[in-house]
């Protein structure tokens, strides 16, 4: 188990305690978990992903898996009225920090649901309150109070899929080792809603073109900020991924990841001020035209290199999942250096898909953290090397017992 000091202190995080009520198919859960490798095991589609899911709400303060926040809510629970609620005790530095998640089904009794057409329907929202140590919180303020990594199989999406799934890799990323990146997103995103909105009353004759002077300094005020700290972080994400690359014994090609910003990034802040502000006057015809902001950080992403291939366009799938594991086991890193605090590790999964040599590789490095968390159906792929040292519980039937 590493160590990471700030100051002398020894700073580790551990969740301690899982609750879970009315999520998805656990209808109620109150888990018990130990520092050091815990691994759920069991057959698919028992909930074992579902677990992970909710360790990982707790860090970034939503579903990594749901496209509205509603699914995560049992529908029979909801269609009663009832609360679905993800907790968790959260040790850190042996201080317990009890963190809740709430969803309350709204929307429901309005529908005069009755037809068995109607009890399928899911027209419904979900009301999301948070507390910390029983205090009220938003989500930017839950991110950051503990950080987690989470391996999926759907990490090939960061090789292949689109620069959105990039740029969300990369949000999470900065957001959990820098509280202040979560507000620039946040001011950033509410700048393109307005700016946006201007536009297309601009192009509807409802508005004047001198009114974006005001947005667009707002724009690259933001915006540059983010692009400086994405830039730093994309440089020190690079340096790890090239030294996981070489730990997992890959090739000697080389491993390289590269930020691609849609604004040229100057040598310093006001440079990039003015490359922004510039792109914008070249573009203003056509922003007017689609009613949308074409630059940006919003239009950011990054490319994996190996020698001289880019991995998004040549790689072979396997070359691919391997890309992605290092891209992980770099953001694990990042985190620790940057927070002085070791993420969670969750993976969900994913050792089964790789060989021998490299799972083996893989297993040996989450000893390095106070705690990882692994899913599969084949325990004894896990069992072989942890043995006695990890704790093992068999997910199954809407519970988890331990075995």
């Amino acid at each position: 188990m590493i160590t990471i000091h700030i100051e002398g202190v020894c700073a580790l995080a551990v969740i301690s305690q899982l609750f879970l009520t009315n999520f998805r198919s656990f209808e109620e859960l109150n888990l018990q978990l130990s520092p050091g490798i815990t691994v759920f095991h069991g057959d698919n589609a028992q909930g074992k992903t579902t677990l992970l899911e909710a360790i990982y709400l707790l860090a970034i303060a939503r579903s990594f898996r749901a496209e509205n926040e509603r699914e995560v809510v049992n529908f029979d629970a909801a269609k009663r009225g009832e609360q679905g609620l993800v907790g968790g005790l959260i040790l850190q530095e042996n201080e317990p920090i009890s963190v809740y998640v709430g969803y309350q089904a709204v929307g429901l009794s309005s529908l005069g649901i009755t037809s068995t057409k109607d009890n399928n329907s899911t027209s419904y929202s979900v009301r999301k309150q948070i507390r910390v140590n029983k205090i009220a919180r938003t989500s930017s303020q839950l991110i950051g109070q503990v950080s987690a990594v989470l391996f999926s199989a759907e990490d090939i999406d960061l090789v292949y899929g689109s620069p959105s799934r990039r740029r969300r890799f990369l949000n999470i990323l900065i957001s959990q080792a820098d509280p202040a990146y979560v507000s620039s997103l946040q001011r950033y995103q509410r700048v393109i809603q307005q700016r946006n909105q201007l536009l297309k009353s601009i192009r509807e004759n409802r508005s004047e073109i001198g009114e974006l002077e005001y947005w667009d300094e707002q724009l690259v005020s933001e915006g540059t900020q983010i692009i400086s700290k994405r830039q730093l972080s994309m440089l020190r994400l690079s340096e790890l991924c090239l030294e996981h690359h070489r730990s997992l014994g890959e090739s000697n090609t080389g491993f390289q990841i590269e930020y691609m910003p849609s604004v040229k990034p100057g040598r310093n802040a006001p440079e990039t001020e003015t490359y922004f502000a510039e792109s914008l006057g070249e573009l203003r015809k056509r922003e007017i035209g689609s009613a949308t902001t074409l630059i940006g950080p919003h239009r950011d992403d990054f490319s994996m290199m190996d020698g001289v291939r880019d991995l998004g366009t040549f790689s072979s799938r396997g070359e691919a999942r391997t890309s992605a594991l290092i891209l992980r086991l770099a953001e694990a890193s990042y985190l620790s250096a940057n927070r002085g605090d070791p993420p969670i590790v969750l993976l969900d999964d994913v050792l089964s898909e790789m060989d021998v040599n490299r799972r083996t590789r893989v297993m040996a490095k989450l000893r390095d953290y106070p705690q990882s968390i692994i899913t599969t159906t084949d325990r004894s792929i896990v069992r072989d090397y942890f043995g006695e040292t990890a704790s093992y519980f068999l997910v199954a039937h809407g519970g988890v017992q331990e075995s």
